[in-house]
C-alpha cells in the first residue's frame, strides 16, 4: 500500500510516516498543499492523509481539486477542529474519512487500512499459497504452521506476490508500491529483500526471478490457490 502524508507539523509528519512504514506501507511526505496535489498527479497513491491546515494551498482546496480526478486516492482528513460541523464540511468537500487531532495511532492505521479496502477488488485478509499463510490483519506469516518473522518490507513483498497468484510482479511494481519516492530504482534493495525473504521462507526456490518479467511465487502445476 502506498500512502502520501501531507502534514506541515514536521515532528507529527515523521511520526506518522515511521509508524506506517512499520506497518509495511510505502510512505511519502509533503508539507504543503501544492506539493500534495503535485504528488497525487504524478503518483498513484492508495490513501492520502491530508492535514486541513496546510500552507500555500489548504487541505480543503487540495481535497476539492483531487475529487475532480478519475483515479484520486482515498482521502483521510486530519484536523484540530473537532466540531461536528467541521467534520461534516470536510466530508462534503470529498474526504472519505475524518480524524480529529490528537488521535490514537492505532486508530489512524485502522482507518487507513479501511480506506484501502474500498478499492474495487480488495485483497482477502488471509492469503495462502501452498504452505504459506499471510494474515494481513494480524501481520502474521506462517510456513507449514511455523511462524515466520518478517520485516515490514519483506512482509509487503510477500503480500504483493501472494496477491498476484503466480503472475509476475515487476521490479518497477515492487519499487512503486513498497518503497517511497526517495528509493533509487537502480539499487539492489529489491533483490536483497527478495533474497532474505527466500531464506526466511526456508526454500531458495520459493520465489523465482525471470529476466525481463519480474518475480513470482513458484508453484507446482495445479497447486496455486
Amino acid at each position: 500500500m502506498r500512502v502520501l502524508v501531507a502534514e506541515d507539523h514536521h515532528v507529527l509528519a515523521r511520526t506518522i510516516a515511521t509508524g506506517l512504514r512499520r506497518q509495511s506501507m510505502a510512505v511519502d511526505l509533503v508539507v504543503s498543499g501544492d506539493e500534495a496535489e503535485r504528488m497525487c498527479l504524478c503518483t498513484d497513491y492508495d490513501v492520502l492523509i491530508l492535514d486541513r491546515d496546510l500552507p500555500v494551498m489548504s487541505g480543503d482546496e487540495v481535497c476539492r481539486r483531487l475529487r475532480e480526478l478519475r483515479d484520486a486516492p482515498r482521502i483521510l482528513m486530519l484536523t484540530a477542529a473537532a466540531e461536528v460541523m467541521d467534520k461534516v464540511y470536510g466530508l462534503e468537500l470529498g474526504a472519505d474519512d475524518y480524524l480529529a487531532k490528537p488521535f490514537d495511532f492505532a486508530e489512524l492505521v485502522a482507518r487507513v487500512r479501511a480506506l484501502a479496502r474500498r478499492a474495487p477488488k480488495p485483497s482477502p485478509v488471509v492469503l495462502r499459497h501452498e504452505g504459506i499463510t499471510l494474515d494481513r490483519a494480524r501481520r502474521e506469516v506462517h510456513v507449514d504452521a511455523r511462524p515466520v518473522s518478517l520485516t515490514p518490507k519483506e512482509f509487503a513483498v510477500l503480500q504483493l506476490l501472494l496477491e498476484a497468484r503466480g503472475a509476475h510482479v515487476t521490479h518497477q511494481d515492487l519499487v512503486r508500491t513498497i518503497w517511497d519516492e526517495h528509493m533509487d530504482p537502480r539499487t539492489s534493495a529489491v533483490r536483497a529483500t527478495v533474497s532474505r525473504l527466500r531464506g526466511k521462507l526456508g526454500d531458495p526456490d520459493a520465489i523465482t526471478a525471470d529476466t525481463g518479467l519480474g518475480y513470482r511465487l513458484h508453484s507446482a502445476p495445479g497447486l496455486l490457490r
